[in-house]
């Protein structure tokens, strides 16, 4: 696949004027849930609406999806509600079943993304499709394995491609169910302008009282659209309940997200600012999360030199530290009066830490 590749038309097909929006239960339970939800959809801001029919559960005995009767169901939601219709597929079997129902929308799950044969296998069984396939990103952060998905699908024939990102798993504990790692899907969208980029806020957040503020973080980087897990009630859902809203609620984050206009010659600078500025946060905001996690090891030390009666001050470590650092920082054009000023700071605020546990 060649970098800037015209893949966006099926995107300019649905005419918008806002980003796309593709809503649904994070599984289908039954008919009735299914086109309860659908028919409370249609007259939304929704254009696709998901479900999904296989769930791939990490352990088993858990809710693996009703299977194949659920697509009767999208099929006659569709029939009645007029939108089109998502489902994941992890298998060649799985695609030739979702083809049969006339599904219009496949997504490649992220435990599938991980795997070049499954994908391989799937990019077979869709040759030359003209249905619109989206890939998920891996769950763990290799943005080649990812790309490397979209291609093969390329390869096989298919044109109407997109990407979600749903974030990453990692043994941390955060606030995020999957942390976002912002910068790789801005690399991905980087390098593959035309290539339209979703945003799962569903599964990056985990909790549904954050799906506003990463959906809006999405649109302030220029997101193409937002796929949103949704049910009539969330708290007894078969899977995911803690991350799926009402759809009433789904209808409010629609009224209060702010939808960047696109670019024009007379606000060409200000959407610029606003792309740079989101950059610039998305920054901001690491560089605290790396800051929590080094006053953690300093408070592990505080209580290691408490436990063996030692000083807190080290100078001869503070001084190695400071002069290593300002060789890194002259390499990554930062001079050497910040480093100095930045380091001294954060070494006062290491020893304020370690102080408070060894004065218990």
């Amino acid at each position: 696949m060649e970098n800037n590749a015209k893949m966006r038309t099926w995107l300019d097909d649905f005419k918008l004027t806002h980003p796309l929006v593709i809503a649904g239960p994070c599984s289908a339970e039954t008919e009735e849930q299914v086109l309860k939800i659908a028919h409370e959809l249609k007259d939304s801001d929704v254009s696709i609406y998901r479900a999904g029919i296989w769930k791939p559960r990490t352990r088993p005995g858990g809710f693996e999806g009703v299977g194949a009767i659920g697509l009767k169901w999208l099929q006659k939601a569709k029939a009645e509600t007029g939108l089109l219709m998502a489902t994941e597929v992890a298998t060649a079997a799985h695609v030739k079943l979702a083809l049969e129902h006339d599904i219009d929308v496949l997504w490649i799950g992220a435990r599938t993304t991980v795997n070049p044969f499954a994908v391989q296998e799937i990019a077979d069984a869709l040759q030359n499709t003209d249905k619109i396939v989206l890939v998920k990103n891996p769950v763990n952060p290799d943005l080649a394995l990812w790309i490397g998905g979209v291609e093969r699908l390329y390869n096989a024939g298919i044109k109407k491609l997109g990407v979600i990102h749903r974030g990453f798993s990692t043994y941390e504990k955060t606030k995020y169910r999957n942390i976002p790692e912002w910068q790789l899907p801005i690399e991905l969208q980087s390098r593959f302008p035309d290539l339209p980029l979703i945003c799962d806020p569903s599964h990056i957040t985990g909790k549904r009282d954050m799906i506003f503020e990463v959906s809006q973080q999405a649109l302030d980087l220029n997101y193409d659209g937002l796929i949103i897990e949704t049910h009539c009630d969330p708290d007894n859902a078969w899977s995911d309940a803690a991350q799926q809203v009402t759809p009433t609620v789904l209808k409010q984050i629609f009224e209060d997200l702010r939808i960047r206009k696109m670019s024009t010659d007379e606000d060409d600078f200000n959407t610029k600012m606003i792309k740079l500025r989101a950059d610039i946060d998305l920054a901001d905001s690491k560089i605290l999360e790396i800051l929590g996690k080094r006053m953690k090891v300093a408070d592990q030390i505080g209580a290691l030199k408490k436990e063996k009666n030692v000083a807190v001050l080290q100078n001869k470590r503070w001084n190695e530290i400071l002069g290593k650092m300002i060789l890194e920082g002259e390499d990554k054009g930062l001079s050497e009066e910040f480093i100095l000023k930045l380091f001294k700071a954060i070494h006062q605020e290491s020893i304020s830490h370690q102080e408070k546990i060894i004065r218990g």
